[in-house]
């Protein structure tokens, strides 16, 4: 190209710049085009990434729109809106329809001509009133449960909120990146599954030297992939990541109409712009889909019925994409469009670019203002035209525009390169891989299965019953906690020691743990089963439980002044049941004059269903001797009797017709009487076979008119309750 002519700057034509543009050599017609590395990337950039990432970081309103309608539940939230809208439409319509006229003060209503005016204003309008209002609220009521519902279980957990944020922003990101690889990587099969084709030789000899002029006069070493699409009709052609599709009917243009076409092409990848909008597409990728099918039946069946029924079943899908989507991310194609013909003033063939624009003008029809406006992808060509204007001026005067440089166009700073960024990116990685690690850290050491048995146990060795009960599942809802609490903080507990997680093997949401453990003068084994919180602490951890919760105390207690640690338990008929946790606990029972109680150990292992308590009371050695002197001192009130049968005494003489007189009882030999307990308090007196008393008895007789003396001796035996009195011993004989 050659200098243009210096005019005065009032009267500047329209003209090409002198370019800066590196001298390359096109490939020859024979050979396929170079690659640019992974994915045949563009030249210019230094690695794939830096490709990728230019792409994706460069429409962030499209990418927002897309996560805020995908990842939000738009189309849910508009069809719940619509049906609550028109319920509660419903509702106000009748409610308010049918009895505004009644809630007029009865003042106003007696009013003449305005009472008048106000009913029937009311009975005519305020059905409709109540309906619009109704559906106003209905509206916004059921959008914002669809927007609020997911996060009402983190709600009052601001981390949580946060971690779950975050985790939607990656997780929409994640799939935004594997879609745009896969649209990248696969491209030469989806373009040919789409009707694409290789050039003919004739249509390769056409297109490419053509294609070659236009990059060396960009600066590019190497160009896109060549394909076809068969359409002898309309002259267009697209770009994508690795290729661009020309149709056929572009063969039949002049060469500078197709070399300004080509070069729009160029800088369209050149720039990646085929990035930017696949990670879009991605990050909405549900959306996306589902957006795809009633498009594809609207394409492929042209018919207002079929428009109809699709935008029926599809409404809230088309709406979202047309009213969020489509706005936010057609501004960034737009520009894209804007910078895209630049290519053709680099080039020279801004005459091209222009008569393409203008003959094209009779094509933009009929669209809405919010599609002209707001969603369309190209501006209008007027526009176009004018910023062709613009950029291909050479001497611009003062006020104006600067002439483009390719320079300008394919390497300009902006806050994707700068220093600035890549620091900026850097401090945040390092501050990222440094929170991963100390969140693994304290994951590691505070939220394993492993930490949750050593705190478990270390809250058993601490003797606090609260923070041991917070590693169980169960947690002894309706048990005693307090008496816990007591029994764990009383002398005699002995916590497990010697601790030793021998193995632990997880599945998912649960664990299993072989523990060995010291309780008492034993070692011994037991397996512990963890499950996983379903809630976080702090939003970011899932800590872990011990399957069950406190073992019953499987007795009754049914006389008081039993105790585990010195704490009295309560009868088994009053209040919650007792828990115990593992351990040992030294148990002791009531004592009285007649019993004593030894004191006995309860060992309550992990993972235990029941712990027994065992305490029998024993008889007293003075408890004998003392009931011994009771039954003695009685016999010895019975034997002062002076009657054949003294009343309650196991003794008694039957002397036939005769009458006894002056009796006199003693006794030979007491018995010998055993004593077996009923009770911490009571005991069964009896007498053996073997060990019975014996008792003489002597007096005079009267038969018929004549006194003799008689004496006799007989055996008895002794029965009855000993109760403790006190301190002492009382002695019931039984009844006979």
């Amino acid at each position: 190209m050659t200098e243009p002519p210096t005019v005065p700057p009032e009267n500047t034509p329209p003209t090409v710049p002198q370019l800066d543009v590196r001298a390359a050599q096109p490939p020859s017609a024979d050979t396929p085009p170079p690659t640019g590395g992974f994915a045949d990337r563009p030249p210019g950039y230094p690695s794939a990434l830096v490709w990728l990432r230019a792409g994706i970081l460069r429409d962030w309103r499209g990418v927002l729109g897309a996560f805020v309608a995908t990842w939000f539940y738009l189309p849910v939230a508009l069809l719940l809106a619509f049906w609550g809208g028109l319920v509660f439409g419903v509702a106000g319509l009748l409610a308010i329809g049918s009895g505004a006229d009644d809630q007029v003060p009865q003042a106003l209503r007696d009013a003449p001509l305005i009472g008048s005016l106000i009913e029937a204003f009311l009975t005519r309008s305020g059905g409709l009133l109540g309906g619009v209002a109704g559906f106003a609220i209905g509206f916004l009521v059921g959008f914002l449960v669809v927007l609020t519902l997911p996060w009402l279980g983190v709600a009052d957990e601001p981390f949580a909120l946060l971690t779950g944020l975050i985790g939607t922003v990656i997780a929409a990101a994640l799939i935004g990146v594997l879609y745009t690889l896969y649209r990248v990587l696969l491209e030469p099969r989806l373009l040919v599954v789409s009707g694409a084709r290789q050039p003919s030789r004739r249509e390769y000899a056409r297109l490419r030297p053509v294609l070659d002029d236009c990059a060396r006069r960009l600066g590019l070493p190497s160009v896109p992939r060549l394909l076809m699409e068969d359409d002898p009709v309309l002259s267009n052609a697209r770009t994508y990541a690795r290729h661009v599709v020309v149709t056929t009917a572009v063969l039949t243009e002049p060469d500078d109409e197709v070399a300004a076409l080509l070069s729009h092409e160029l800088v369209h990848w050149r720039t990646g712009d085929e990035i930017t909008s696949a990670f879009v597409r991605g990050v909405g990728l549900p959306l996306t889909l589902a957006h795809a099918l009633p498009t594809w039946l609207m394409r492929t069946f042209p018919h207002p019925g079929t428009n109809f029924v699709v935008f029926v079943f599809f409404w809230p899908v088309l709406l979202t994409m047309r009213y969020v989507v489509l706005p936010l991310h057609a501004r960034d194609v737009r520009a894209a469009e804007y910078r895209a013909d630049l290519g053709a003033v680099l080039t020279g063939h801004v005459d091209g670019l222009r008569r393409i624009l203008e003959r094209r003008l009779s094509f933009e029809t009929g669209r809405s203002g919010w599609d002209e406006a707001v969603c369309a992808t190209h501006p209008p060509h007027e526009l176009r035209l004018d910023a062709l204007e613009r950029a291909s001026l050479a001497g611009a005067p003062t006020g104006a525009t600067e002439p483009v440089t390719v320079d300008q166009l394919f390497n300009s700073a902006g806050p994707v390169g700068t220093r600035r960024t890549w620091l900026l990116v850097g401090a945040l990685t390092l501050v990222a891989c440094l929170g991963t690690s100390g969140l693994g850290v304290v994951q590691w050491a505070f939220f394993r299965p492993q930490a949750a048995i050593d705190g478990y146990f270390a809250a058993l060795a601490d003797r606090d019953s609260d923070a041991a009960l917070g590693y169980l599942t169960d947690q002894g809802s309706g048990a005693d906690t307090k008496l816990l609490a007591q029994l764990l903080r009383g002398k005699g507990y002995r916590p497990p020691t010697d601790v030793e997680i021998s193995s632990l093997e997880r599945e998912g949401d649960s664990a299993t743990a072989t523990v060995a453990y010291r309780l008492g003068d034993a070692r011994e084994t037991t397996t512990l089963t963890l499950r996983r919180e379903d809630e976080t602490t702090a939003g970011l951890f899932h800590g872990w439980r011990l399957s069950g919760g406190p073992t019953p105390l499987n007795a009754a207690i049914a006389d008081p002044g039993v105790r585990l640690n010195g704490v009295e338990l309560p009868v088994a008929t009053e209040g919650p049941p007792v828990v115990l946790l593992p351990g040992g606990y030294t148990a002791t029972g009531p004592s009285s004059a007649l019993s004593e109680t030894p004191s006995a150990t309860v060992l309550v292992g992990p993972g235990e269903t029941a712990a027994v308590l065992q305490l029998a009371p024993v008889l007293k050695p003075a408890a004998i001797e003392a009931v011994e002197a009771r039954v003695r001192a009685w016999l010895d009130e019975c034997a002062k009797q002076t009657a054949t049968n003294p009343p309650g005494c196991p003794f008694s003489y039957y002397s036939g017709s005769s009458s006894p007189q002056k009796v006199t009882w003693k006794i030979l030999e007491y018995p010998k009487i055993a004593v077996e307990l009923t009770g911490p308090a009571s005991a069964q007196v009896s007498t053996p076979t073997q060990t019975q008393g014996t008792v003489e008895v002597s007096g005079t007789t009267t038969y018929f008119g004549t006194s003799s003396p008689f004496k006799d001796e007989d055996a008895f035996t002794v029965a009855g309750v000993a109760t403790a009195d006190g301190d002492d011993v009382a002695f019931r004989p039984a009844t006979n």
